[in-house]
Protein backbone atom coordinates (compact mmCIF):
# COMPACT_ATOMS: atom_id res chain seq x y z
CA UNK A 1 0.00 0.00 0.00
CA UNK A 2 1.30 3.32 -0.74
CA UNK A 3 1.97 6.01 1.64
CA UNK A 4 0.58 9.26 1.58
CA UNK A 5 3.81 10.76 -0.34
CA UNK A 6 3.67 8.09 -3.00
CA UNK A 7 -0.20 8.39 -3.70
CA UNK A 8 -1.26 9.04 -7.38
CA UNK A 9 -3.80 11.54 -7.39
CA UNK A 10 -6.99 10.39 -9.35
CA UNK A 11 -8.13 11.07 -12.73
CA UNK A 12 -9.72 13.86 -13.60
CA UNK A 13 -12.97 11.39 -14.69
CA UNK A 14 -12.84 9.91 -11.31
CA UNK A 15 -12.85 13.36 -9.40
CA UNK A 16 -15.29 15.29 -11.41
CA UNK A 17 -18.22 13.64 -9.77
CA UNK A 18 -17.12 15.43 -6.54
CA UNK A 19 -15.79 18.68 -7.04
CA UNK A 20 -19.68 19.93 -7.20
CA UNK A 21 -19.29 18.95 -2.84
CA UNK A 22 -16.49 21.04 -1.78
CA UNK A 23 -15.58 24.44 -1.45
CA UNK A 24 -12.67 25.35 -4.32
CA UNK A 25 -9.36 25.58 -1.56
CA UNK A 26 -10.13 21.68 -1.37
CA UNK A 27 -10.31 20.91 -5.02
CA UNK A 28 -6.42 20.93 -5.55
CA UNK A 29 -6.20 17.71 -3.22
CA UNK A 30 -9.31 16.26 -4.49
CA UNK A 31 -7.49 13.38 -6.60
CA UNK A 32 -4.90 12.74 -3.90
CA UNK A 33 -8.15 11.91 -1.10
CA UNK A 34 -10.07 9.74 -4.00
CA UNK A 35 -6.52 7.79 -4.48
CA UNK A 36 -6.21 7.59 -0.90
CA UNK A 37 -10.02 6.57 -0.45
CA UNK A 38 -9.95 3.79 -3.30
CA UNK A 39 -7.08 1.86 -1.37
CA UNK A 40 -9.73 1.23 0.84
CA UNK A 41 -7.46 1.84 4.41
CA UNK A 42 -4.75 3.84 5.62
CA UNK A 43 -2.46 3.09 8.99
CA UNK A 44 -1.91 6.23 11.10
CA UNK A 45 -1.97 7.38 14.49
CA UNK A 46 -4.10 8.63 16.80
CA UNK A 47 -2.01 11.48 18.24
CA UNK A 48 -2.98 11.96 22.46
CA UNK A 49 -2.03 15.34 24.08
CA UNK A 50 0.22 14.72 26.90
CA UNK A 51 0.25 11.05 25.79
CA UNK A 52 1.96 8.48 23.71
CA UNK A 53 0.11 8.30 20.09
CA UNK A 54 -1.82 4.89 19.42
CA UNK A 55 -1.55 3.04 16.37
CA UNK A 56 -4.28 2.57 14.04
CA UNK A 57 -5.83 0.47 10.99
CA UNK A 58 -8.92 2.25 9.45
CA UNK A 59 -10.57 0.31 6.67
CA UNK A 60 -13.68 0.81 4.59
CA UNK A 61 -15.59 -0.40 1.21
CA UNK A 62 -14.99 1.66 -1.71
CA UNK A 63 -17.51 2.74 -4.22
CA UNK A 64 -18.25 5.41 -6.59
CA UNK A 65 -20.39 7.75 -5.96
CA UNK A 66 -20.45 10.63 -3.58
CA UNK A 67 -23.73 10.08 -2.57
CA UNK A 68 -23.16 6.36 -1.81
CA UNK A 69 -22.40 5.40 2.18
CA UNK A 70 -19.12 4.77 3.56
CA UNK A 71 -18.78 2.31 6.23
CA UNK A 72 -15.19 3.41 8.17
CA UNK A 73 -14.00 0.89 10.50
CA UNK A 74 -11.03 1.78 13.02
CA UNK A 75 -8.92 -0.17 14.98
CA UNK A 76 -6.83 0.79 17.83
CA UNK A 77 -3.70 -0.64 18.83
CA UNK A 78 -4.44 -3.93 16.85
CA UNK A 79 -7.47 -4.77 19.55
CA UNK A 80 -10.01 -6.02 18.64
CA UNK A 81 -11.61 -4.38 21.11
CA UNK A 82 -10.69 -0.89 20.46
CA UNK A 83 -12.83 -1.25 17.35
CA UNK A 84 -15.17 1.40 16.09
CA UNK A 85 -17.60 1.66 12.86
CA UNK A 86 -19.11 5.17 11.07
CA UNK A 87 -21.07 5.29 8.18
CA UNK A 88 -20.76 8.47 6.27
CA UNK A 89 -21.33 9.55 2.45
CA UNK A 90 -18.68 9.50 0.21
CA UNK A 91 -18.43 13.08 -0.20
CA UNK A 92 -18.08 12.94 3.74
CA UNK A 93 -15.50 10.68 4.36
CA UNK A 94 -13.63 12.22 1.35
CA UNK A 95 -13.77 15.91 2.95
CA UNK A 96 -12.07 13.88 6.34
CA UNK A 97 -9.26 12.45 4.08
CA UNK A 98 -8.78 15.48 2.41
CA UNK A 99 -8.23 17.08 6.53
CA UNK A 100 -5.74 14.07 6.47
CA UNK A 101 -3.74 15.01 4.14
CA UNK A 102 -3.50 18.34 5.02
CA UNK A 103 -2.52 17.65 8.77
CA UNK A 104 0.10 15.75 6.65
CA UNK A 105 2.11 17.60 4.91
CA UNK A 106 2.15 19.86 7.99
CA UNK A 107 3.34 18.00 10.38
CA UNK A 108 3.64 14.37 8.57
CA UNK A 109 1.37 12.30 11.25
CA UNK A 110 -1.36 10.46 9.54
CA UNK A 111 -4.24 11.33 11.53
CA UNK A 112 -8.28 11.87 11.20
CA UNK A 113 -9.06 15.53 12.15
CA UNK A 114 -10.78 16.20 15.45
CA UNK A 115 -14.43 16.17 13.98
CA UNK A 116 -14.03 12.54 12.77
CA UNK A 117 -13.50 11.16 15.61
CA UNK A 118 -16.48 12.70 17.29
CA UNK A 119 -18.50 11.01 14.35
CA UNK A 120 -17.01 8.08 14.83
CA UNK A 121 -17.34 8.00 18.66
CA UNK A 122 -21.04 9.41 18.38
CA UNK A 123 -20.22 12.79 20.06
CA UNK A 124 -22.18 14.29 16.99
Amino acid sequence: MPTLEQLKPASRAETILYIPYYAKNKHSLLPQAIALYQQGSLEGDRNIEGGESIPFVASWYVSKLPSELTRCRLQFDGQAELSYEVTLSNSEFIDYLIDVIVDFQSSKCTDFPRGFYRKLLRFE
